[in-house]
């Protein structure tokens, strides 16, 4: 038999190299400016994205046919004697109802997430080991031991899960992701400008005079990636109840990962979780007005941080806010115009937290900003320029106990992820002209 393990991760290798080939052929098609060099690709990316599809398909029916042998062979092996065993010393094994039908190659066999964990659950409190675990072993069981460390979730959950943390309809999903199969990832980062000293350079040059070699400044990083993990409960009456299992397994547990991944990007001190952009050198503070008021938010404020943001061809920057700070931003005003234009104008700008426009840009309200008058309450940020490194196709550890709440009769799920990261500038950018240096993160001083 071959290895599933290799199977799952090769077609994963290669999913990632199809999206990466058609997201160029689609930016290509989309693009009425394209260039005739543009154009002449087509057919070449056209060609790799039929190719990696076949290379896909291919994959996807090795894997279904190799997982189909196993199931064949693991079904002659009954498990009657485990369960006899677990009937009289725990009263039976929890049981879970089918509630989608899911990709066999991508879930092991098992109908739900819900499904999944109770099979695990079984496993951790009388020994039965599901057929189906047997069956891709090597696919996503993984530190297994005799104590059994942990299970890895099958592919499709993994992804699940991971998709709805760095939702892109949510602030992690504007971070720059950097996927790594290592704890570990290395970046290369070009802190140059146009316009400085050091980098690419371009210059004039009169007829016959020699040019000056210029070479890309590049200075490397590694980034670690450090552990993050949801600790979920749940009573015997959540486990026999698929629906809310598996809500609270995906939903719940994505929630709460989500914001403390997002907390940390914004807050971190880089030990033991991300460096995050409150916290780190590239950070700009502009100053608070000469004699104003305490707790108080004017349009001079976010005017001087919109003039210190550091622009960057497909950045997206945005304002981030407390919602404490709505009463003052309905005050700004730039002449007889208001600052802020709420949702019930015309330029909404359709915000992630519905927030409005502020100086043209995106507003969103969240709870990782302090207070009004705080430092923090409002940044101008653009999180493209920030750095998110993650296990590749979102590595997840799973693992279960009963012991942990034995005399509650509540069984412990726990979920590791791993996440580093820090912005790309390890400090302000000098401006072309001008003193005032630019930045992807610009905040306002306490008041």
């Amino acid at each position: 038999m071959k290895d599933l393990k290799k199977l799952r991760h090769a077609r994963a290798e290669k999913a990632k190299a199809g999206k990466i080939a058609l997201d160029k052929l689609n930016a290509v098609l989309g693009n009425a400016n394209a260039t005739e060099t543009e154009k002449a690709s087509i057919a070449a990316l056209e060609a790799e994205v039929d190719a990696l599809e076949q290379e896909v398909a291919a994959l996807d029916a090795e894997i279904a046919a190799e997982e189909k042998a196993a199931r064949r062979a693991s079904l002659f092996t009954s498990p009657a004697v485990a369960t006899s065993l677990a009937v009289a010393a725990f009263g039976g094994p929890a049981l879970a109802t089918v509630v989608r039908d899911s990709d066999p190659a991508r879930t092991a066999g098992f109908a739900s997430l819900a499904e999944f964990a109770v099979s695990v659950r079984n496993m951790a409190v009388g020994g039965i080991v599901d057929p189906r675990f047997s069956a891709a072993a090597t696919g996503y069981q993984q530190n297994q031991g005799s104590a059994g460390e942990g299970v890895l979730v099958p592919t499709e959950w993994r992804e699940a899960i991971w998709s709805l943390v760095f939702d892109n309809n949510d602030l992690l999903g504007f971070c720059n992701p950097e996927p790594t199969q290592g704890n570990t990832v290395g970046i290369i980062k070009d802190e140059t400008t146009p316009w400085g000293a050091a980098g690419v350079q371009a210059a004039w040059r009169s007829e016959g005079s020699q040019m000056l070699a210029s070479k890309a400044a590049l200075t490397p990083t590694i980034m670690q990636l450090h552990e993050l993990y949801a600790f979920v409960l749940a009573s015997q009456e959540i486990l026999d109840d698929a629906p809310r299992l598996q809500n609270r397994l995906t939903v719940q547990a994505a929630r709460a990962i989500r914001w403390k991944a997002f907390e940390a990007v914004m807050w971190g001190d880089g030990n033991g979780k991300p460096l995050g952009f409150m916290n780190s050198p590239a950070l700009i503070t502009v100053t608070k007005e000469s004699g104003q008021a305490a707790g108080t938010l004017v349009t001079a404020n976010v005017l001087k941080m919109a003039a210190r943001l550091f622009e960057m061809d497909g950045g997206n920057p945005q304002f981030l806010a407390n919602r404490d700070t709505l009463p003052q931003l309905g005050t700004m005003q730039i002449g007889n115009n208001a600052a802020w234009l709420p949702l019930n104008q015309a330029l909404t700008g359709g915000g992630i937290r519905k927030g409005g426009i502020l100086l043209g840009e995106q507003l969103s309200y969240n709870e990782h900003c302090q207070t009004l008058g705080t430092k923090g309450d409002i940044v101008l940020a653009d999180l493209s320029g920030y750095a998110l490194a993650t296990k590749s196709g979102g590595g997840i550890d799973f693992a279960a106990s009963i012991h942990l709440f034995f005399d509650q009769n509540i069984q412990a799920f726990r979920w590791i992820f791993r996440v580093g990261g820090q912005p790309y500038l390890s400090g302000p950018v000098a401006a072309a002209k001008g003193s005032n240096s630019k930045s992807h993160f610009v905040c306002l001083e306490n008041r």
